[in-house]
């Protein structure tokens, strides 16, 4: 009995005892808010990526969607108009020059089609109209794009590990 009285009177003092709870709740606690704020700052990093994709993409279908190959052939011109507006969505630029919007962004991952066959509607159908337009079809063009992002960095630690970011976007087909 002397020896469960002892051990109750140093459970007693022990739960008494406030030094040292600070240092121990720290203890608890820093591994978990800093495991949460490495992934609050990696989801942030992979939606900017992301974001940029959508803005090289969208800059790419209008350009596409204004580019008409057919003008410039008739003034003596080429121009390939789905190669230039993948250098606009890759690069920013038509000349494809410089670094990459996102490190790792290839023109390789990005497809621009060009009011390809299935992507033409009638403006109007049985008396409906669908589309506002002067023509009686309206063509879309298409800009897509992947990009593989591994840098999952502490989230693999519960699990999550690369992905692929995909976007697209479209633009009505301008002809003139």
């Amino acid at each position: 009995m002397a020896m469960i009285g002892a051990l109750y009177h140093h459970l007693h003092r022990f739960r008494r005892e406030q030094r040292g709870t600070a240092l121990v709740e720290m203890a608890l606690i820093a591994p978990l808010m800093l495991i949460l704020s490495a992934g609050v700052f990696e989801f942030g990093n992979m939606i900017h990526k992301k974001l940029l994709m959508e803005a090289g993409l969208s800059d790419a279908a209008r350009f596409a969607a204004r580019c008409n190959s057919q003008l410039y052939t008739k003034a003596g011109l080429t121009i390939n108009c789905a190669d230039t507006a993948t250098n606009i969505a890759v690069f920013g630029n038509a000349a494809g020059t410089g670094n990459a919007r996102i490190v790792g962004w290839q023109k390789a991952n990005v497809t621009v089609t060009i009011a390809a066959s299935g992507s033409c509607h009638d403006a109007v159908v049985a008396g409906v109209t669908l589309y506002r337009a002067t023509t009686a079809q309206v063509c879309i063009v298409r800009a897509a794009g992947t990009l593989a992002y591994g840098g999952i960095g502490m989230l693999s630690l519960v699990g999550i590990g690369p992905m692929t970011l995909n976007a697209s976007h479209e633009e009505r087909l301008i002809r003139f």
